[in-house]
């Protein structure tokens, strides 16, 4: 989306648009000179100079440094869901798998208050599930109220000034916490 709007008004996907072969009518060229068409069309747009919007610490950031160190990664705000069941219907687009590397929990999510809502979420080889309600034995669980969570996640709370004041209770570990926040930068 950021990319999109730095050439002003166009398509989202103005460069999946460029290269994608697929569709009867513009696909044989691809079929008939695979090395030339990703020379004519890929090539240079992955040569190009130029910024690069990434979320901070994301898979994307890492990724465009490792390769593509011409272009200038610039880091914009994650999603910031203003509702609980935002959050966790938004949980699969902002994961980030090779931040959840060596995890293997699941996770318990009860949020009382304004917004109640509970779930339970598996981060397992590097995948993401996310399900309604409590399922199984979790390897931890997150009791937060939804109001005091939803602050945490759009930067306007602290989770350890949460967690003193009772708003925000781990059972399992803090250490698991600390993993489920890396999957999801924000």
């Amino acid at each position: 989306m950021w990319q999109s709007l730095s050439f002003g008004a166009n398509y989202k996907a103005a460069y999946c648009l460029a290269v994608c072969p697929a569709g009867e009518d513009v696909i044989s060229p691809f079929l008939d000179d695979r090395s030339g068409f990703l020379d004519e069309f890929v090539k240079p747009l992955q040569q190009k100079d130029e910024i690069v919007y990434v979320v901070a610490d994301s898979d994307a950031e890492a990724h465009v440094t490792r390769a593509f160190p011409h272009k200038t990664p610039k880091r914009v705000t994650g999603l910031r869901p203003s509702t609980i069941h935002g959050f966790l219907d938004g949980m699969k687009v902002v994961f980030q798998s090779g931040k959840a590397k060596g995890i293997d929990a699941a996770y318990h999510l009860i949020f009382t208050g304004a917004e109640t809502a509970e779930a339970t979420v598996t981060i397992r080889k590097q995948t993401l599930d996310v399900r309604p309600g409590l399922v199984g034995t979790p390897d931890c669980t997150i009791r937060a109220d939804a109001a005091t969570w939803l602050g945490f996640l759009r930067k306007e709370r602290s989770i350890v000034w949460a967690i003193i004041r009772g708003k925000v209770r781990v059972t399992g570990g803090l250490s698991r916490l600390k993993d489920f926040g890396r999957c999801f930068p924000g």
